[in-house]
């Protein structure tokens, strides 16, 4: 069975920067849109930004001009680069593969702790 296994979370100061993996263990075929989640304690899951098989980006406004998706088709593989990231940017974070057809693909998720 196929996975997205996630790494690149943890604990940075306000201002700071991180990037995030998702690196699936396998070829998935049909993929349409990779991209990045995220639920802060209390709250719900929420789109960060996504990348579509062409190569369109969207970004959530609350962290446009900080966060740049990007991937690495060959390798299957998505990244999350974050800079200046703040408090309001604490969560875990998942990546999700969505498909032409059938089931998502969800990764673990990653805990993301901004200190201020």
């Amino acid at each position: 069975q196929v996975r997205l296994v996630e790494s690149g979370g943890g604990l940075v100061q306000a201002g700071g920067s991180l990037r995030l993996s998702c690196a699936a263990s396998a070829t998935i075929f049909g993929v349409k849109t990779m991209g990045w989640y995220r639920q802060p304690p209390g709250k719900q899951r929420g789109l960060v930004a996504s990348i579509t098989r062409g190569g369109t980006t969207t970004y959530a406004d609350s962290v446009k001009g900080r966060f740049t998706i990007s991937r690495d088709s060959a390798r299957n593989t998505l990244y999350l680069q974050m800079n200046n990231l703040n408090s309001e940017d604490t969560a875990v974070y998942y990546c999700n593969f969505a498909r032409d057809y059938g089931d998502d693909y969800w990764g673990q998720g990653t805990q993301v702790t901004v200190s201020s």
